[in-house]
C-alpha cells in the first residue's frame, strides 16, 4: 500500500510540474515554486483542511445540482467560489500584517496545488457522490486557476494560456 501511495504522490508531483512547465512555455517566463510555508504547523494544517473541505463541498454541490453547466460546458470559476476566495485571501497582503506574510501563505497554496494534483491523478469519490473522471477534469481546470493566481499571471498571460487550452495545445 505504501508503494501505491508513493506512486500516486510521484504522479501528482509530475502532473503539477508538467502543468507549471506548460504555463512557463506559454507565457515565456519562469514560475518559481514558493518555499515551504513558515506558518505554525497547526495553522497550516487548519488552512489546508479548510481548502479540502471547501473543495469537496463545492464539488459535491455542483455534481448534485449542475448549476454551472451551460450547453455541456462547466464554469469552474463559478463552481468553486469559496475555494478560490480562500486562495485569493492567502495571496493578498494583510494591511497590518508583517512583511513576508504572503510568502509564508504562498507555501500553503503550493500545498493546496499538491492536493489538487493528487485529485487529478487518483480522484477520490468522497461519500460516493459524483463521477470520478468528471471530477478529475474539473479539478485539472481548478489547478490551472490556482496556478494563475499563485504566480500572479497578467490578463494577457492568462489569455494566452486559455487560448492554448481551448485549442488543445498541451
Amino acid at each position: 500500500m505504501d508503494e501505491s501511495r508513493n506512486d500516486a504522490r510521484l504522479a501528482s508531483e509530475a502532473l503539477l510540474a508538467w502543468r507549471r512547465g506548460r504555463l512557463e512555455r506559454l507565457i515565456g517566463r519562469r514560475l518559481d515554486r514558493p518555499g515551504p510555508s513558515a506558518l505554525p504547523p497547526e495553522r497550516r494544517r487548519h488552512l489546508l483542511d479548510e481548502a479540502r473541505e471547501l473543495y469537496w463541498n463545492e464539488l459535491s454541490w455542483e455534481q448534485l445540482t449542475a448549476e454551472e453547466r451551460v450547453d455541456g460546458s462547466q464554469r469552474v470559476e463559478r463552481m468553486f467560489p469559496g475555494f478560490l476566495a480562500l486562495v485569493d485571501g492567502l495571496l493578498q497582503p494583510a494591511a497590518d500584517g508583517p512583511a513576508g506574510c504572503v510568502a509564508r501563505r504562498a507555501g500553503v497554496v503550493e500545498e493546496i496545488l499538491r492536493f489538487l494534483a493528487a485529485q487529478c491523478v487518483a480522484p477520490e469519490d468522497e461519500d460516493g457522490v459524483g463521477d470520478a473522471p468528471v471530477a478529475a477534469e474539473l479539478t485539472a481546470r481548478l489547478l490551472d486557476l490556482v496556478l494563475y493566481r499563485l504566480h500572479a499571471l497578467s490578463d494577457d498571460e492568462i489569455e494566452r494560456a486559455e487560448i492554448a487550452r481551448l485549442k488543445g495545445d498541451e
